[in-house]
């Protein structure tokens, strides 16, 4: 990629130094140089993904490069911190996964609030969830599942790809709206978590829909459930966590971008045009469909309430569930 990155650094237009605040603050010219987008994860999840779908479109579009920045961290929350903190210009964008709406919940003392010090400027697919066992499992729904965790309570392993993530509060809100008690188990990813899950040493997992629809194909783990609100249109004969006795229940990650928080009315609208475009293309919706992904693409305003409830909601499942992370 570094020499992708360099080749698309030399498309850079020289702005003179009297002309650099001009150019940053104006919506007109903007953007005139390089655009870095942060990803406060590690390499190769579906935020990565995405942005390596995006990034070629917005620089043919917008006429200037657009370099990914991997910060990965202290969950998420170091790249973040440094969006938050960078000059509110369009220069540096955050795309984030679900993640983002936890940290007010899960840590004390950040230097940023999600809330307060960030711009939203749309969010681009949501991210199905699905409820998984292995093979070998005698569960067959998801209401099979919630007997059994009743009647063992504590002997279920529900493992996730990390402690405090979108898998663990999906997992937590599903136990406190089921009256259950599981033992969670994180592991530092889904690659090291689908060996033992194949082997049947897990019990029940939530995985996004990508990583799991090989696996599902080929009969080495077996879905319960969909943990969104709606059926996936990759799996349509799974039905929802919700159709099977838990109304109410949906829990989903997504991929957005954000600015930091000062950024302009005009500059955000401007992004915001261009990423809604790109994001409804049609050779990126049947990407995105194909990788089990549902595009989006939403006004900054509509971006900005659902980051606001989403907020809202996490702060309740860790607060009802009890979730820490200073272990």
């Amino acid at each position: 990629m570094k020499h992708i990155a360099q080749l698309l650094l030399s498309m850079v237009t020289v702005v003179s130094g009297s002309n650099v605040a001009i150019a940053q603050g104006s919506a007109d010219t903007f953007p005139s140089r390089p655009v870095t987008i942060i990803i406060a994860l590690a390499a190769g999840g579906p935020a990565d993904v995405e942005a390596r779908l995006y990034t070629p479109k917005l620089v043919t579009m917008l006429g200037q490069p657009f370099v990914i920045d991997f910060k990965p961290g202290g969950g998420g929350t170091i790249g973040t911190a440094a969006v938050a903190k960078a000059a509110p210009d369009g220069y540096t964008l955050l795309l984030t996964d679900g993640n983002f709406n936890s940290y007010n919940a899960l840590y004390k003392d950040l230097p940023f609030d999600t809330n307060r010090d960030f711009a939203p400027i749309s969010l681009m697919s949501l991210k199905h969830f699905v409820l998984v066992v292995p093979a070998s499992s005698p569960l067959k729904t998801v209401s099979e599942y919630i007997a059994y965790a009743r009647a063992n309570p504590g002997k279920v392993n529900y493992s996730t790809t990390g402690a405090g993530g979108s898998a663990h509060l999906a997992g937590a809100s599903l136990q406190t709206m089921t009256g259950t008690k599981v033992t969670f188990v994180h592991y530092k990813g889904a690659s090291q978590l689908l060996p033992d899950l194949m082997a049947g040493r897990l019990d029940v997992v939530p995985l996004a829909l990508q990583p799991a629809l090989p696996l599902l194909r080929s009969g080495k783990i077996r879905a319960l459930g969909i943990m969104g609100e709606k059926r996936a249109a990759l799996l349509p004969g799974v039905p929802t966590v919700a159709e099977q006795g838990v109304p109410g229940y949906s829990y989903e990650s997504w991929v957005g971008f954000s600015a930091p928080g000062a950024t302009s009315a005009a500059i955000v609208n401007k992004l915001n045009d261009a990423l809604v475009k790109v994001v409804r293309m049609p050779d990126i919706i049947a990407t995105l469909e194909a990788q089990g992904s549902v595009p989006v693409g939403n006004s900054a305003a509509q971006y900005k309430q659902m980051l606001s409830n989403e907020t809202e909601r996490r702060r309740k499942v860790v607060l009802e569930s009890g979730i820490k992370l200073e272990e």
